[in-house]
């Protein structure tokens, strides 16, 4: 599988800036804390190497990768972290993507079946299933729904609320719950779903509201004043902003595993309090749509979370007509296994893609 391009700040240096021993001693702490999430001292350095160096040599060489802005030690004592910097500089010139074993992409197909399940529902399985093979929270973006429309239903829920179905042609279905007036007769829901359905076929649902919404405030629609309010609502909680995307987060329980000290746990929390910031992440994930292929987020550089020490691994998904309409992802710490997770996301999102077809 291609690697997206390095994405690197103008003064980081690239792999060709390390010598050879550089960026063995670099390639190594970088693996230790893949494996460990720990810091790795010079001394465990020195026995993990090939070649015979000291722990002095070790630690003068990891004391430049430092000063490079590759490497930081938690605190004085301690061994040394790859940078977010660091991790970037790994992931697009070391990382060694692994392939996905017969059982589970057998597993990630059966997951996905979308036979007898909503798009919803297969959207569900799917983050559900990323979270279980990967260890950490699976998240979903569903489509914007900006492809032409094909039907759209107003059901009565009673006390005032009414259930809004929307359908697009390419089969993503969207469902709303809005306030109506009280004793709304049946037959109001009834003209509504047909006034608006005559007008939204083919169109996206951008064009139909604006022309839709053109037509009641100049009074040109032939709705009593009822049925034009149930329309609007129907149309206004479809509005501009996030309220176009469904956002599915699975497994935030996993993150709870990786804790280790009190810090960690200020770091989970707040990633958990990241992520119910819906437009933060939306934005993230809609930079996945910016190009074919698995893109990794590390730490600070996906201006999303409020703390480092997290990372995202997320790939775009298209309908029948290779439109982009959605993203698939994990998240986690930054010693998340990228080189497991990455094919599995990517795997996933060429799946969904085949199913909406």
């Amino acid at each position: 599988m291609a690697k997206q391009p390095p994405n690197q700040p103008p003064n980081q240096p690239g792999i060709g800036a390390l010598d050879k021993r550089n960026r063995e001693i670099f390639r190594e702490v970088v693996e230790s804390f893949l494996e460990t999430g720990s810091p790795v001292g010079s001394r465990t350095l020195s026995r993990r190497l090939n070649r015979s160096l000291s722990p002095a040599s070790v630690r003068n060489i990891m004391a430049d990768l430092e000063e490079a802005g590759l490497l930081h030690a938690p605190h004085t004592s301690a061994g040394r972290l790859p940078t977010d910097r660091g991790l970037r500089l790994f992931i697009d010139g070391f990382l060694e993507l692994g392939d996905l074993g017969e059982t589970e992409r057998a597993e990630i197909d059966a997951h996905c079946a979308a036979a007898g399940r909503s798009f919803e529902d297969m959207l569900i399985q799917a983050s559900e299933m990323l979270s279980g093979l990967s260890g950490w929270a699976g998240l979903v973006m569903a489509p914007k729904l900006e492809a032409p429309l094909k039907h759209m239903e107003f059901v009565s829920l009673g006390d005032g609320r009414a259930l809004v179905v929307i359908v697009g042609e390419a089969g993503a279905v969207e469902n709303r719950i809005i306030e109506v007036p009280a004793g709304l007769p049946p037959s109001a829901l009834v003209e509504a779903a047909n006034y608006l359905n005559a007008r939204l076929r083919g169109a996206t649902l951008a064009e139909a509201r604006r022309d839709i919404m053109a037509e009641i405030e100049g009074h040109r629609a032939e709705l009593d004043a009822v049925t034009a309010r149930v329309v609007e609502s129907g149309l206004a909680i479809w509005g501009g902003g996030d309220q176009q995307q469904t956002l599915i987060v699975r497994g935030r329980a996993n993150l709870l595993e990786d804790i280790s000290a009190a810090a960690d746990l200020e770091r989970v929390r707040q990633l958990f309090a990241d992520l119910e910031s819906k437009q933060s992440l939306i934005d993230v994930l809609e930079l996945a749509n910016e190009g074919p292929g698995v893109r990794v987020f590390v730490g600070s550089e996906s201006q999303l979370f409020s703390l480092t020490g997290s990372s995202m691994i997320v790939a775009p998904y298209s309908n029948s007509n290779q439109e982009v309409i959605g993203a698939i992802g994990v998240v986690g710490p930054t010693h998340l296994n990228y080189a497991r997770i990455v094919p599995m996301v990517d795997y996933t999102a060429r799946v969904i893609g085949r199913l909406i077809g």
